[in-house]
């Protein structure tokens, strides 16, 4: 089987998946922006061929030079797990004549507002929301909604670009920042905690799902710079507060038909226990999400992804063994990294439970906390009790520093 991969060394989860690919048996043909040769060496080894275009968002010319290609090495499928190539890769799918998903059933999981405007009329609870792209539009759908709101891009990822604003001040504030967007979301603040549901499916059936708690929520990441972000993938799914997302989450996939891959949603659990809908990703999760639904579990969904995709099925034998966290450090200071300090006091007192190490070395440049959710570096931690785990993810949070300058 001939796989084309989109993006398959960016972000740093592709080259796991496309390692993935080749894992089951598939043929991996890179696409990307880049030479072969700028590729990281996980994605590079595992390619047995590679067409560097020249820019990925010019859809035309792509799809012309993987047409030329396709006809000296015929393609059965077209994959991507990066958020921007979803459509170029439903486009090629379409040229091709290849199984998946189309451009009109990609779209909904990329316009965040075609997303909402699909599940209202499933009967889903999403938050009030209204699409606009002009100042104009904006301030029409603040005195819609009324504070507190918040505007994120319409076909945006993450936290990037995305706001809280509580009153008319921040709104003038916040304005001028997002005039490089061409489209946002004005939407209702859903006062709750957030949770991912993530799934694997094939054929419409769910095969492998994770539900994770995020302590606190990304749009707090955004704007407290001492916070020490996690990320808990937790172990007791059957938990009953979890439920009503669950079942949300599969009315999601079913509302907008989607069939075979990985999928990323989010959700909100109000104080009352109710659900209310975030977003959600027809792709992987990303912060390293991924790596903490394989701890948990002891399994590989980089290739459990890929056997889906590929050969139908998911054959990797789940049990959830343990709470998995990713805790997120920023550095102190402006420059480089100078010095690391608590972290062979948490070795010596969590080290069986510490999965890995991810930190960035000495003399590294700091990175910008506000662009890069992974930060200065992530430290990977387990444990069956969630108490036990969030009490060590907690000690990270505060015992383990950075120090730039």
């Amino acid at each position: 089987m001939n796989v084309l991969m989109v993006s398959p060394g960016f972000p740093a989860e592709m080259p796991r998946f496309t390692r993935g690919l080749a894992q089951v048996g598939a043929n991996v043909v890179g696409l990307s922006d880049q030479p072969a040769e700028a590729l990281p060496e996980l994605a590079r080894t595992h390619l047995a061929d590679h067409i560097h275009v020249p820019s990925l968002w010019d859809e035309r010319a792509v799809v012309e030079i993987v047409e030329q290609h396709a006809r000296r090495r015929p393609l059965d499928r077209v994959e991507c797990l990066w958020e921007p190539g979803l459509v170029l890769a439903a486009r090629l799918r379409e040229a091709l004549g290849l199984p998946g998903m189309s451009v009109e059933q990609t779209l909904p999981f990329r316009d965040k507002e075609l997303m909402k405007q699909r599940l209202d009329a499933a009967g889903i609870r999403t938050p009030h929301h209204y699409r606009a792209r002009t100042v104009e539009e904006v301030r029409e759908g603040v005195e819609r909604i009324g504070y507190p709101i918040i505007i994120k891009p319409i076909a945006g990822a993450g936290a990037t670009d995305t706001y809280r604003i509580d009153r008319p001040q921040d709104l003038e504030q916040v304005l001028p920042r997002i005039r490089h967007v061409p489209e946002v979301s004005v939407e209702e603040f859903v006062e709750a905690e957030e949770f991912t549901y993530d799934t694997i499916s094939i054929n419409g059936a769910v095969l492998h799902f994770n539900v994770a708690w995020y302590r606190p929520r990304p749009l707090i990441d955004k704007l407290v710079e001492w916070v020490s972000p996690q990320t808990i993938a937790l172990r007791d799914v059957a938990a009953e507060e979890l439920q009503v997302g669950i079942e949300m989450g599969r009315k999601v996939l079913r509302a907008l038909d989607f069939q075979t891959g990985y999928t990323h949603m989010e959700w909100y659990r109000r104080p009352d226990g109710s659900a209310v809908f975030g977003e959600i990703g027809a792709r992987a999760p990303g912060a390293r999400l991924v790596d903490i639904i394989n701890f948990s579990c002891d399994i590989d969904t980089y290739v459990g992804w890929a056997e889906a995709v590929c050969h139908g099925r998911f054959s990797q034998r789940v049990e959830r063994k343990y709470n998995a966290a990713t805790v997120f450090k920023r550095a102190q200071g402006q420059g480089r990294i100078q010095r690391i300090e608590g972290l062979e006091r948490l070795m010596a007192e969590f080290g069986e439970f510490i999965c890995g190490v991810d930190l960035l070395p000495i003399g590294a440049p700091r990175r910008d906390w506000k662009q890069v959710i992974v930060s200065d570096g992530i430290i990977y931690v387990r444990h069956p009790d969630l108490q036990q785990l969030l009490h060590m993810a907690d000690r990270i949070g505060t015992d383990l520093q950075l120090f730039a300058g």
